[in-house]
C-alpha cells in the first residue's frame, strides 16, 4: 500500500477579481455569485482617518473591498457582472499567472 504525501502541495488558486466601491453593487454581486455558484471572498480595505473625518454623509455609503475568486471562474464571473456599476476589474493573465489593474 502506498501513501500520498501532501505536505508540500499548495492549492491556493484564489486571485483578486475586482474592487467594489458601493454597498448596493456588493449586494448585487454577492446575489449573482450565489445564484450561479461562484465562490468568493470579500477582502475589506479600511478607510483612512482623513476619509472618515472629511468624508461627509455620502461617504458612509461608499465602501472599498476586493472580491477574490478561484482563477478557474474568472471568465464566467466576468460575464455575469460585466455591466455592474462601481466595479474596477482586475486583469488576470491565466497563462503567465500574473495579475494587474485593467485599464
Amino acid at each position: 500500500m502506498s501513501s500520498i504525501l501532501q505536505e508540500d502541495q499548495v492549492f491556493n488558486n484564489e486571485v483578486p477579481f475586482c474592487t467594489i466601491y458601493s454597498q448596493e453593487t456588493k449586494k448585487m454581486l454577492e446575489e449573482t455569485f450565489l445564484k450561479h455558484r461562484v465562490s468568493y471572498y470579500v477582502e475589506w480595505q479600511d478607510k483612512t482617518f482623513w476619509q472618515r473625518v472629511f468624508g461627509g454623509r455620502s461617504a458612509k455609503d461608499r465602501i472599498t473591498c476586493t472580491i477574490r475568486i478561484n482563477k478557474a471562474d474568472i471568465e464566467r464571473a466576468h460575464e455575469l457582472v460585466k455591466d455592474f456599476k462601481d466595479i474596477k476589474f482586475r486583469d488576470y493573465d491565466t497563462e503567465n499567472g500574473s495579475s494587474g489593474q485593467k485599464k
